[in-house]
C-alpha cells in the first residue's frame, strides 16, 4: 500500500491545533508532536500515490499554522516490518518511549541499511523512502536511555549508515 511520511514546521505553539487537524484528515493514519528539526511527523496510507498527494497538496499543505513541510515517499520494496512479535510490547503498552529516526546512507545501500534496522528488537518499523533522506524507522522502547542505546550503539553503527537525525515523540502534544 501506498505510504508517505510528512515532517512538518508550524507556529510556535499550535503543534495541539495542529495535530488535531491532521488526525481528522482522510488517509492520516498517524500523526505525533516531536522534539527536533521538525515539530510533527504525520504517516499517510492509502490505495493510492495520487490520493497521497492530493492529501499533502491540497489538505495538509492548506492548513493553518504550517508553514513548511517535508514528504517522504516510501519506496515499493522489501516488507521487512510486518506484524509480528515486534508489535507485541507496543500492543501491552510497555514501549511509552518513542522516537522517528531518519537516515542517510550509502547511495545504493538502502534496502541492506533496512534488513540491518529489521534486527534490531526495538525498531517497529522502517522504510525506504525518497525525500530529502534514505531511510526512516520507528522505534519505540520502555525509556530513554535504552532508547538512546539503540541509537548510538545500534543505528548509528550500522553499515552504510552516514547520518542520521532523531525526532522524539512527545505525548503532551497528542489531542
Amino acid at each position: 500500500m501506498p505510504r508517505a511520511y510528512v515532517l512538518i514546521n508550524c507556529d510556535l505553539g499550535s503543534e495541539k491545533s495542529v495535530i488535531s487537524s491532521l488526525k481528522s484528515t482522510e488517509n492520516v493514519i498517524e500523526v505525533h508532536g516531536t522534539l527536533g528539526l521538525y515539530d510533527i511527523v504525520s504517516k499517510i496510507e492509502s490505495d493510492s500515490e495520487e490520493k497521497i498527494q492530493k492529501t499533502i497538496t491540497n489538505v495538509i499543505r492548506k492548513i493553518p499554522k504550517i508553514h513548511s513541510t517535508v514528504t517522504l515517499t516510501r519506496s515499493e520494496g522489501k516488507e521487512l516490518f510486518q506484524a509480528s512479535e515486534k508489535l507485541i510490547g507496543s500492543m501491552l503498552g510497555k514501549n511509552d518511549v518513542q522516537a522517528y529516526v531518519v537516515i542517510h546512507g550509502d547511495k545504493g545501500e538502502e534496502y541492506n541499511i533496512l534488513k540491518n534496522l529489521s534486527h534490531i528488537q526495538e525498531i517497529k518499523e522502517a522504510d525506504v523512502v525518497f525525500g530529502y533522506y534514505d531511510v526512516i524507522c520507528k522505534i519505540e522502547t520502555s525509556d530513554y536511555k535504552l532508547m538512546e542505546n539503540i541509537i548510538t550503539k545500534g543505528i548509528r553503527k550500522l553499515p552504510h549508515v552516514r547520518t542520521t537525525m532523531t525526532l522524539n515523540v512527545i505525548t503532551e502534544q497528542e489531542a
